[in-house]
Formats: structure tokens, sequence, C-alpha cells
């Protein structure tokens, strides 16, 4: 476990970027604390990936400041410090094709200035961290696209930082993949990372995220946990999830006529029912009862965080 210090993993104050007359970020604020896996989430064009490349010292803001471990990420004096802190990974692989994969973080290991004797024990440990042992000496050509995702996060990792910037990291990634890559990202905040990841995938970052950092047109939305988002969503109305044995597009039409009900969505077989406080999940049990609607299971839900996002950033 690392040590973690007293300051923010990442703070960023009144963040600006334009490019030409696109407003990328307009006075961007949040901060993010050590040890946590963030959800980083918002529409195409909010400014999740510019937000990350400012942090990476990839890219200059036009005004606001944006810290790693309270050193300037735009700073020229301080951009080293910055960037042996983290590990970026942005949202394409910049793999080496015609490398083998130890090879490949080998190359990286040197680039950071790792001394060669300490390389061959690192470069082992890391593809048993990623679970690609048993690919050391192959062609990454030759690897499916989630061990090249793997990689690649073995490479962000190679030189121990304490932050990690996950741009995107399960986008094209077959289930299993996903799996996977969630419980690695798991066990790196065991060890004392702070991750910080943009996806577009709400439902896996529900699970696995501590906290959740919601921006639309380059400002912040939302900066907290998720059980104080959906609180603060429900408050003065009830979810309620359904499940039924029968059709359920036929159940979601009778059940929109019941008096408090305020919105359903289906989900496969499950229903989603958003409701009035005065209607009970008892009222819906036994009005599904009334008109012969089979109730498989039936719970108390809370806000996801897709409808978090969905209304906080005003979507239909």
């Amino acid at each position: 476990m690392e040590e973690q210090p007293d300051t923010n993993a990442i703070e960023i104050q009144n963040l600006t970027k334009r490019f030409g007359g696109v407003q990328a970020l307009n006075k961007l604020s949040f901060g993010i604390p050590c040890g946590v896996i963030a959800g980083f989430v918002g529409p195409n064009g909010s400014g999740k990936t510019t937000t990350m490349r400012i942090l990476a010292t990839l890219l200059k803001q036009d005004s606001g400041s944006a810290k790693v471990f309270g050193d300037s990420a735009s700073s020229q004096s301080k951009a080293k410090l910055v960037r042996h802190s983290i590990g970026f990974m942005p949202d394409y692989f910049g793999l080496y094709t015609d490398m083998t994969a130890g090879e490949y973080l080998d190359f990286f290991a040197a680039a950071y200035r790792i001394p060669p004797e300490k390389r061959e024990g690192l470069v082992s440990d890391m593809l048993a961290l990623v679970s690609l042992s048993d690919k050391k000496d192959t062609l990454i050509s030759g690897l499916s696209r989630g061990m090249q995702q793997k990689l690649s996060l073995g490479r962000a990792l190679i030189h121990s930082p304490r932050l990690l910037l996950l741009d995107e990291p399960a986008s094209g990634l077959d289930p299993r993949a996903r799996i996977e890559l969630m419980e690695l990202l798991r066990e790196l905040k065991r060890m004392g990372k702070t991750v910080f990841i943009s996806s577009h995938i709400l439902s896996e970052l529900q699970h696995l995220c501590d906290m959740v950092v919601i921006i639309e047109k380059g400002h912040e939305v939302y900066c907290g946990s998720m059980a104080d988002a959906s609180e603060n969503l429900m408050a003065g109305r009830g979810f309620a999830e359904l499940i039924v044995a029968g059709d359920p597009d036929a159940a979601a039409e009778v059940l929109k006529l019941l008096e408090g009900v305020q919105g359903i969505r289906r989900n496969e077989r499950q229903l989603l029912i958003e409701h009035s406080p005065e209607l009970s999940t008892a009222d819906i049990v036994d009005a599904c009862v009334k008109q012969g609607i089979r109730v498989e299971e039936m719970k108390r839900g809370s806000a996801n965080l897709e409808e978090i996002f969905m209304q906080m950033t005003g979507a239909e």
C-alpha cells in the first residue's frame, strides 16, 4: 500500500480552454481525493479528453489551474514531477506492433530511466499483474484487442505512478475483457493507486467508482459520491424495479395508467418505474395482480448512474 499525501490527487480550479471558436472547457473546477476510483462522465464533446490531456501535461490550458498531488501540470518546472506521478492511458493504443509484449514494456521502462538490472524483473511482474505472463514473447500484432488494452495499462503502470488517468479504457472490449479490466482497477485501488477513469459505459462505472464527476459543455455539473447523487435525485420521488414473467411492454403500458407512475424504462424483462412518494411498491404489485401481470421480483430501487447522468445533464 502506498502512503497517501494530504493533498488531493487532482485539483482543478477554473480550468478554461478554447480551440478556435470552440469552448472546450469553461471554468471547470473539481477535486479528486487520493486513493479512490473516480468516474469522469459527460456527453461527447463535453471536455473529458481535453481535461485528461491537460492533467497529463500534453496540453496547456488558457487559464485556471490543474494540479496533480499539489504540482501544477502546466508548469515547466513541475512537469517532470507530474509525469512521474501519473500513468496516462489515452483512448487509442499507441502500440508498436512489431515489438513483443516484453520488449514494449522494457522500452518504456528504459524511457523512465529504470536501471537495466531492474527492468527484467519489473517487466515480468507487470505482465503478471495484467495477466499477460504467457504473452511476453508474443508480437503485439498477434494479441487480441483486450490483451493490447491490458498491455497499454501495463505500460501506464511501469514506473509505479500514484495516479492513473484512463480515457475510455474499456472501449471495444468484449464483456469478459471488460470484467477483467474492472477487477484489475479494483486491485490497483487496493494497492493505494488513485484511478480517474472516463467511460461511456455508465453501468460499469456505477459498480466500480467511489465517486463521479459529471461535466457538460466544459463545466462541472456534479462532483461527489454516487450515494449523494442518488439521494439528491430521488428527493420527492420513488423508484421501483420490477421483473415480470410475461410481456414487459404490455406490463409497462398497463402500469403507465396507474396514478402516481411518472415514468417507466424497460431493460429486457426489468421495468424501472419512477413514481410519486404516495404510491408504494405494494400498490404497484397490487395493480399487477389485478391486471393479471405475473411478477417474478419487485424491490425498491435507487437512481442509477444513467438516471443521474440523464437528469443532471438535462438529456431526454
